[in-house]
């Protein structure tokens, strides 16, 4: 499972820099130039970070406050590769990204704006923005009462890890079988859907996949 300890090692750019993978790594340099530039970019005093996927149940980084709320014209789509993660590279598995369409609701989580904030972004840049393939960006979720300004991994469409208009069938055939050293892909989308529910955020497309997804998990071991 992802932990800071992995963050903190580095351990996520060794292995994705195989060279079989053809990927940019960026360096810690780069990294804290983006963080820099992201909150240069912030429209308040506060830090709001949007989960949608993973960061909902396993956010590693420490938080002040959390709310449920919502993003209108986005959504949470599984439409990054996986290669080492929850895949391999003959076998990459898929997790989520966020891209424009209907809403989307996920948590946001309120970070201390302090000296030790750069400490704990670049864990998150090092997880999310290690090879470019999602972009900070911030939009205005809604969590039920004002709009707070949050700060979201949107999907990069540009980068070579990026897939769009996965059929149903291929979708469920990568996350039934995907596996890396993170875990497996369908883990990954059933503890997703598990940490929505104990959030009171139904996804009825997520809770479908899943269905499928254990369901050819099924028909593979027999």
């Amino acid at each position: 499972m992802l932990n800071r300890q992995v963050l903190e090692s580095k351990l996520l750019q060794k292995l994705l820099a195989h060279p079989e993978l053809n990927l940019t790594i960026l360096s810690d340099e780069e990294l804290l130039a983006s963080i820099r530039t992201t909150l240069e970019q912030n429209p308040t005093k506060e830090l709001w970070i949007f989960a949608y996927g993973s960061l909902i149940w396993n956010p590693l980084f420490d938080y002040l406050e959390r709310r449920v709320v919502t993003l209108n014209a986005w959504q949470r789509r599984f439409c990054l590769l996986a290669p080492v993660g929850r895949g391999t590279i003959d076998n990459p598995g898929l997790v989520l990204g966020l891209e424009q369409g209907n809403f989307c609701q996920g948590i946001a989580y309120r970070l201390a704006v302090d000296d030790n904030l750069e400490a704990e972004l670049l864990l998150l840049w090092r997880r999310e923005m290690v090879v470019g393939s999602y972009i900070p960006t911030w939009l205005a979720a809604n969590d039920g009462k004002q709009d707070i300004p949050v700060l979201a991994f949107t999907v990069n469409p540009y980068h070579p890890v990026y897939v769009n208009n996965l059929s149903t069938e291929k979708l469920v055939c990568s996350l039934a079988t995907a596996k890396g050293f993170l875990g497996s892909s369908a883990e990954y989308l059933s503890s997703t859907v598990q940490g929505l529910l104990a959030e009171g955020i139904e996804d009825p497309e997520l809770i479908e996949l899943d269905r499928l997804v254990k369901h050819r998990q099924k028909t593979l071991i027999i």
